[in-house]
This record gives C-alpha cells, sequence and structure tokens, in this order.
C-alpha cells in the first residue's frame, strides 16, 4: 500500500483513466449552471446529469475528473464520525454509451490493487453487489478476489425518481476487527449496518434502465445508451493509505486543525468534535463562496448560511466568543490551491464574507438569548415551538436552551421540539427525492444527429422539417402540441440569461405559435409547438416568422447588459464581475459580486457612463476563436459557465469584449436609451441592477417627467428644480404638526385617566371600565398613569372597537406580589370566554361576548378575593 497525499491521489486518478482513453475534464463549479433542480452540485454525476439522461449529447464518450461536492443532509453527523463531511471530492470515471460492466471492474480492480497505482492489500477489500447482477460478483471473482469478500446487498440499486438507474456495486476497505466490538464481520455489509469497520470507498453504478412512475423494478426497459456512473471518495482514500485515524488527520485537514490549535490556545485531543466541525464547515463555506455562492435567507445561501452558523456554535465551545473562522481561509486555500488555483485570487473576497457573517450571527445569538430569558421570566417550560424557533430562526442549539433553562430550573419540551425537528427533515427528504432526478432518456432524440443552424439576422425565413417528436418520440406528422427541428431556423433557444424568442410558423394550409424553444441532446433547436390549424410533416417547408418588436427588445436590452458590466467596472472597480443575469423584452436584470449599499451618485454616473457608450456609436465584432485567445484579448466570461474550445466573443471596440451567444445591437447607438431603475442587495455580497433600454427607457422618463411636472403643479411652483426644497418645507411642518398632535393625544388621555373614579372597597381601588373607541395601546397608557399615582388600583378595561372585546388588567407594582392579575382574567373569561395571560401584574387578552359592568365589577372582585 502507497503512501501518497491527496496530490498525488488525484493525479494518478486522472492519469490512471486518460492512459483508458478517458478525457480529462475540469470538475464543475459548485454552484449548479442551468439546473434550477439542484441546490449544490452533490456528486461527480450531478454535473453530468444532462448527458446520462440524453438530453445533451457530449463529445467525449469516456471522461474522469476530480468533482467538488456539498452534502448537507448528514450534518448532523459531521464531527462525530470518521468519515462525514459536508464539502467533499469524488474521483469519477465516467462511460457515456461506451464500455460497461466488464471494463470498469477490471479497472477498478487495477488502480485499488495494482503496483503502480494504489497497491492496496487485496485482503482488506471487500464487494457488494444486487442480487440480481451475479454478472458483476462473477466479475470480481474472476479479477482474484475472495468469493467470501463477494456480498449480496439488496439495497445495491442506485434509483431516484424517473430516469437512468441501475444495480451498482460498492467497495469497502476493511479497517479491522478493532472497529467491530459485536464481531458481526462480513453481516454488516450484507444487512448494510451503518458501521466503522467497513468504509466504503468506491461506488459504481451500472446505468442500464429506465425507471418509470408505476412500473415494477423488474419490468424497467433497457436505456438505450447504457452509461457507467464512479465515485470514489478522496478524503476516504487519502486516510487509508495516509494510515490516519479518521479523515481528519489527513492532508486535507491537518494543517486546518494546527491552526485552531494555535489560534484557540486549546487541543485538538481534547476537542475532536469542535475541530472536525470548523474545519470541515471552513471547506464547505471557502469553496462555496469562492465558486459564487452567497449567504442569503433562502436556497443555497440559506444552506451555507446554517453551515457556518453551525461551525460559529462550536467555536463558542472552545472559548472564542468573535469572529474567528475567517482567519482560517488562508489555511484551506494554501492546502487546495495546487489544484485549485482560482480560489487563491477569490481569498480577500470570501474572508471578508465570512467575517462580516460571523460578526451578524454572534449578534443573533445574543438576541436569542434574550428571547429566551424573557420567555423564562414568565414560564419555568420552555415550549417546543420556542425552542423549535430559536433553533431554525436563531440557529440556537438545543443544548443551550437547555442550559439557559436550568439556570432557572426551567424545563425544555423536548418531544415537540425534536417532532418539529423531523417534520422539517421530512421536508427537506423529500425535496431532495423531488429535486434530484434525471429526466427520461429519449432513445429518439438521442439517435437525432441532423443538423439544424440558428440565424441571427434575419427574423423570416423558409425551413424544412427535418424533426417532429411527441414526449421524446419521434412522429411523422402532427395535428396538436409537438416539438418541430427545421434545418434553419432564426429563433433563438434561451440561453445565456437570454429568453427565447416567440413568433409564428406557417405557410398555406398551417398556422402554429411558438411559445418556447429549447435544445435537443445535440444541439438542435427544438421549436415547441401550439398548433392552431393545420397539420405539420416532415419534409414540409414554412416559413418562421419571429416576434420582432419582442427580438429587438431583448437584442438591445441583452447588449446593454454588456456596457452596464463595463460601466459597474469603471466606477465600482475591476473585480467586480457578473453573478447572473436576465435578458427579457421587457426588461433587463444584471447580478454581480459587491459587499457595500451602491452610492446614489454612484449609480448616478454608472447610468451616466452606459448611455455615453451608446452616444459613442460603438460597432460590434464577432469572432470566434480558441478559449485560450479571448482569455489573452482579456475577454469576460461567467465564472461558473463552461466553455469549449472554440467560443464566441462579442466586441464592441475594446469598451466590451465577453463570450457570448445571445443577440446584440450592430452598433451601439441602436440601444437608444438605457435608464437604471432599481439596485439592491439580493443576498450577502450580491448586488441586482434592474434597468430598461430604447422604447422602454423612453416610456420610463417621460412617465418619470409627467409625475415631476405634476407634483410641481399641485405645489404651485414655478421651477421643477424647487420641488425638493418644498417637499423638505412641507414635511417638516407636518412633523412638527404631528409632534403636536401627538402631544395633545397624550395629554387628553393623561386627563381622562386622572378623571376616572375607583370604587373603594377593602383598602383597594377599583378602576373597571367599559370603553369604545379606545384602541389596547391607549388602554394600556391609561392603566400606566392611573398606576403611577395610585399605589392600591386594580385596573379592569374592556374596550369594544371593531366588534372585538379586548381586555386590559394591570395592577399597581405594591399589589403585584399578593394579587395575580392572570388569576382576575381567568375568573372574567369563566363567564364571558375568549383568553388572555401574562405577568402577575399586566395580563391582557380578548373575551367572546360583551360584559355587563356590575357582573364584570363583581367577577373582577371575586377573582382579588378568591
Amino acid at each position: 500500500m502507497k503512501n501518497l497525499t491527496s496530490n498525488e491521489i488525484r493525479t494518478l486518478w486522472l492519469s490512471f483513466f486518460k492512459g483508458k482513453k478517458h478525457a480529462i475534464i475540469e470538475g464543475a463549479s459548485l454552484v449548479p449552471v442551468n439546473d434550477k433542480t439542484l441546490l449544490w452540485i452533490n456528486s461527480g454525476v450531478a454535473a453530468l446529469k444532462q448527458y446520462f439522461d440524453g438530453s445533451k449529447v457530449s463529445n467525449e464518450r469516456r471522461i474522469v475528473n476530480v468533482q467538488k461536492s456539498i452534502r448537507t443532509n448528514d450534518i448532523e453527523n459531521v464531527g462525530k464520525t470518521n468519515r462525514h463531511h459536508t464539502f467533499f471530492e469524488m474521483l469519477g470515471n465516467f462511460s457515456l454509451g461506451d464500455y460497461f460492466r466488464k471494463e470498469a471492474i477490471i479497472w477498478g480492480f487495477e488502480f485499488l490493487t495494482g503496483k503502480d497505482y494504489l497497491a492496496l492489500p487485496l485482503e482488506k477489500l471487500y464487494f457488494t453487489y444486487h442480487p440480481s447482477d451475479l454478472e458483476t460478483r462473477d466479475l470480481w471473482i474472476s479479477c482474484g478476489v475472495d468469493p467470501k469478500h463477494v456480498i449480496a446487498n439488496v439495497g445495491n440499486f442506485w434509483e431516484i425518481g424517473e430516469g437512468p438507474c441501475g444495480p451498482n456495486t460498492e467497495i469497502f476497505y476493511d479497517l479491522g476487527a478493532e472497529f467491530d466490538q459485536e464481531g458481526l464481520g462480513t453481516k454488516l455489509l450484507e444487512d448494510d449496518v451503518d458501521n466503522d469497520r467497513f468504509l466504503e470507498i468506491w461506488n459504481i453504478v451500472f446505468s442500464q434502465y429506465n425507471a418509470k412512475a408505476g412500473v415494477k423494478r423488474e419490468a424497467y426497459e433497457e436505456l438505450p445508451s447504457k452509461n457507467i456512473d464512479t465515485g470514489a471518495g478522496l478524503e476516504r482514500i487519502a486516510s487509508v493509505l495516509q494510515q490516519t485515524p479518521s479523515n481528519f488527520e489527513t492532508d486535507l485537514f491537518l494543517p486546518i486543525l494546527e491552526e485552531i490549535e494555535g489560534l484557540t490556545n486549546t487541543k485538538y485531543k481534547d476537542n475532536i468534535v469542535a475541530y472536525r466541525v470548523i474545519a470541515d464547515h471552513i471547506r464547505t463555506t471557502t469553496f462555496a463562496l469562492s465558486d459564487g455562492a452567497s449567504f442569503a435567507n433562502e436556497g443555497r445561501g440559506y444552506v451555507l448560511r446554517r453551515v457556518l452558523r453551525r461551525a460559529v456554535r462550536y467555536a463558542k465551545k472552545l472559548g472564542v466568543n468573535e469572529p474567528f473562522l475567517y482567519k482560517l481561509v488562508p489555511s484551506v486555500i494554501k492546502i487546495m490551491e495546487q489544484f485549485y488555483p482560482y480560489i487563491k485570487a477569490k481569498e480577500q473576497n470570501v474572508t471578508r464574507q465570512i467575517k462580516a457573517e460571523e460578526e451578524r450571527f454572534l449578534k443573533t445569538l445574543t438576541h436569542g438569548e434574550e428571547l429566551l430569558r424573557n420567555a423564562l421570566s414568565d414560564s419555568k417550560v420552555v415550549s417546543g415551538e420556542l425552542a423549535f424557533k430559536l433553533y431554525d430562526t436563531f440557529g440556537f442549539p438545543l443544548e443551550i436552551t437547555k442550559e439557559v433553562a436550568s439556570e432557572v430550573n426551567a424545563t425544555v419540551d423536548e418531544d415537540l421540539f425534536n417532532n418539529l425537528l423531523e417534520g422539517q427533515r421530512e421536508k427537506a427528504r423529500n425535496a431532495r427525492k423531488n429535486i434530484a432526478s434525471m429526466s427520461l432518456q429519449s432513445a429518439d432524440l438521442l439517435k437525432f444527429t441532423a443538423p439544424s443552424k440558428f440565424v441571427e439576422d434575419t427574423y423570416s425565413l423558409k425551413a424544412k422539417v427535418i424533426g417532429l417528436f411527441k414526449d421524446g418520440e419521434m412522429v411523422e406528422s402532427a395535428s396538436d402540441e409537438v416539438s418541430a427541428v427545421f434545418d434553419l431556423t432564426p429563433f433563438y433557444s434561451e440561453s445565456g440569461g437570454q429568453v427565447s424568442d416567440i413568433g409564428t410558423i406557417f405557410n398555406a394550409e398551417f398556422n402554429a405559435k411558438v411559445d418556447a424553444m429549447s435544445k435537443a441532446p445535440h444541439g438542435q433547436h427544438l421549436h415547441h409547438l401550439v398548433i392552431e390549424y393545420g397539420t405539420i410533416a416532415l419534409g414540409d417547408t414554412l416559413t418562421l416568422e419571429i416576434d420582432g418588436v419582442n427580438r429587438r427588445a431583448i437584442t438591445l436590452n441583452h447588449s446593454a447588459t454588456h456596457f452596464l458590466h463595463r460601466a459597474l467596472n469603471d466606477v465600482l472597480g475591476p473585480e467586480v464581475s457578473q453573478m447572473g443575469s436576465y435578458v427579457g423584452p421587457d426588461y433587463l436584470r444584471f447580478d454581480f459580486n459587491y459587499n457595500s449599499r451602491i452610492k446614489k451618485d454612484e449609480l448616478l454616473r454608472i447610468e451616466a457612463i452606459v448611455n455615453e457608450y451608446v452616444k459613442d456609436a460603438i460597432p460590434l465584432t464577432i469572432k470566434f476563436m480558441t478559449l485560450e485567445e479571448a482569455k489573452k484579448l482579456g475577454a469576460k466570461a461567467l465564472f461558473m459557465e463552461k466553455y469549449g474550445d472554440l467560443v464566441r466573443v462579442v466586441m464592441y471596440s475594446d469598451v466590451s469584449i465577453e463570450l457570448c451567444g445571445g443577440t446584440h445591437v450592430k452598433n451601439s447607438s441602436e440601444i437608444g436609451a438605457f435608464v437604471i431603475v432599481s439596485e439592491g442587495s439580493v443576498a450577502s455580497g450580491v448586488r441586482r441592477i434592474v434597468a430598461y433600454s430604447g422604447l422602454k427607457a423612453y416610456e420610463y422618463l417621460k412617465e418619470y417627467q409627467y409625475t415631476v411636472n405634476y407634483v410641481s403643479e399641485l405645489l404651485n411652483l414655478k421651477e421643477t428644480k424647487d420641488i425638493v426644497p418644498s417637499l423638505r418645507t412641507l414635511l417638516t411642518t407636518k412633523n412638527e404638526l404631528e409632534s403636536i398632535v401627538e402631544k395633545q393625544k397624550a395629554k387628553a388621555l393623561q386627563d381622562y385617566a386622572f378623571s376616572l373614579q375607583p370604587l373603594k372597597a377593602n383598602d383597594l381601588h377599583y378602576y373597571v371600565e367599559i370603553m369604545s373607541e379606545k384602541s389596547r395601546e391607549e388602554l394600556g397608557i391609561i392603566a400606566d398613569h392611573i398606576r403611577s399615582k395610585d399605589q392600591i388600583a386594580i385596573v379592569v378595561f374592556v374596550s369594544l372597537t371593531n366588534g372585538q372585546h379586548a381586555i386590559l388588567i394591570s395592577l399597581s407594582k405594591k399589589l403585584s406580589t399578593t394579587l395575580n392579575a392572570n388569576k382576575i382574567m381567568k375568573e372574567i373569561t369563566k363567564v364571558y370566554g375568549g383568553s388572555g395571560g401574562g405577568r402577575s401584574d399586566f395580563a391582557n387578552g380578548s373575551l367572546k361576548e360583551k360584559p355587563e359592568l356590575k357582573k364584570l365589577i363583581s367577577l373582577v372582585q371575586q377573582g382579588v378575593n378568591g
């Protein structure tokens, strides 16, 4: 067995499969590109699933890569086991309709045991297979594996909803009998028992069937294109080869652990769980932020926020009560930059975002603790709802809630908390099931290779029908909804943020609307037709006509985004880059990385610079070149996007040079006008500008002008420039008048309070009143005035407003040690229904029935004397 570093393992993996004629591809960004079904790339196949389900055909039939992945479904186990992580790397080799079971197994065996590769001892390896997959069993045995080490397991079948599926084989490394206290041996593998003895290091999926809802597994049809999906865990293999007690003592983690020791003055061996959580989560956060994610309150950003906040909580266990995780980012980069050099350039931005999030959460923790202590002032039981809210909203662990409660001899309703937590997890599990599945493979679309050319510079042309598809199956003709492919098309398919064209396809006997466009597996343009009359058939020649007004508006907005990107760099700095966009006929939206609010004068400068570029009438040049040539030109590209060897470069002189496939104006002057209508934050470190161009911008400015003129007329001004000072004067006057009114209201409530005469009995003063036209807030103010001048006051007010019967009970502070407002409330609600409660000196609620004053006084006295 070799002792290899993590970098050596990656290099060995790639070179081995390159020798087996696999194309080495770069791992995808953790943030999925053009895939709304995934929050994160969570496996090697996740970034390639369009090739597995047949929605796209790869230029390469054999692929090998190292794929970064994020999974948080087992986050509770991270830190507590030797092998669980939220961020990990998958070593993958894939066959897309090329080799299958035999080659995958033979090459897997060679890499695992060959003296030039991992050289693992064969007696330490165990292999599982699905009971129906005897071919896999026999292949492992034919390689020289002891039959006792080849074990059937009914769980060895990979299936996530409809689409490609199939049996799989898993490879385990035996860590030794000392990790098997009950001596169960291979029964752990047979029964699929989670254990510490057998470490799964490799999984090979034989993707050979099409799963279909309502069809039994044994009746699944064979895939037209069978695939191999392999995933080997880098962290686990490193642990085996470096002979460490866990993944966390490998070279992938050890420098981080040592840095934590230095920063906290604590020892790893005394705080194993906390150290592991922090080390794992800082890797996740560093890479997620580097790949374009950001902290947010929903979706991907929410998951990332929860990961970091869990690390902050464990840092508190080490006695760290200030931002500190951001200091670990350089350690992560030092370990990983040799294989992922891009993360070094992201260091400053990542560090800044993590520090800001730590500061935000530490304040949140303080707020959550205050909320908990306030609740404990009135009750000796923390409700399950509150405990869950503290956990879910504030990131407050149950352990801290219990600890704070124990300080005042209170308890926590853990059963309800656990029920609510399980409910949340069940929703998450269901959500994962819904988003993880692939599409069904279409054999007909996979086999369809006839070319379809997009013609950009025309709005109308005649073209021949070369393909018709209904639900993925090729048909000869259709008279209702169908997807059509033509040899030529002027219709643009949605891509790179630009929406699809819409329009009409027709001849003398046929008419259909194009309501959407997409791409077939081999890149042809699929026109999704809603047929209004007639029949369309293969070989027909039809006129394809896009909605020209719609396309023109889209084109103006798309070109405007290029100049907006340049203007942002001019004003905010060259490090500002695109994080996403939408280009439609109605508006454009541009997302970009920036960590603070854009000042008003900066926004005005950005808008002015774009309009300057428009005025300069800059001509368009489009060239095709290699990616390296484009980079030398300084072309901008979406960081998360994947590009082929030959790229399309859109140039407006040296002002804007971008890799882009959309439609653009021939000259910047065609944009006409550009106006920014909003700017704001969409996530931590990500801002969004929404803008109009062309006629829409003109209409917006005319509407703005009309509004300004109208306001000027209302204010009776001669010049519109006087609007702002005039409004300031009006607002000052308004605020002064409101202040006078509030003072008068306060004086009126005080006078009213002091005018009330109490019922005196048993050395107590009863202020019992039924009022109308008084809000609950006003009842409280009147009661406070009474308590301030009367030390033996019992105040009970009922307000009859908006059909409600609000009730308020307030006792002078002197009485609150002997009397209880809640007890009085209980006597009243027994008779009139409703509910209410609060502290011993104050309670409020609502009654179901309107009370009668004499009866109400009697009930109050019963509550006092009872």
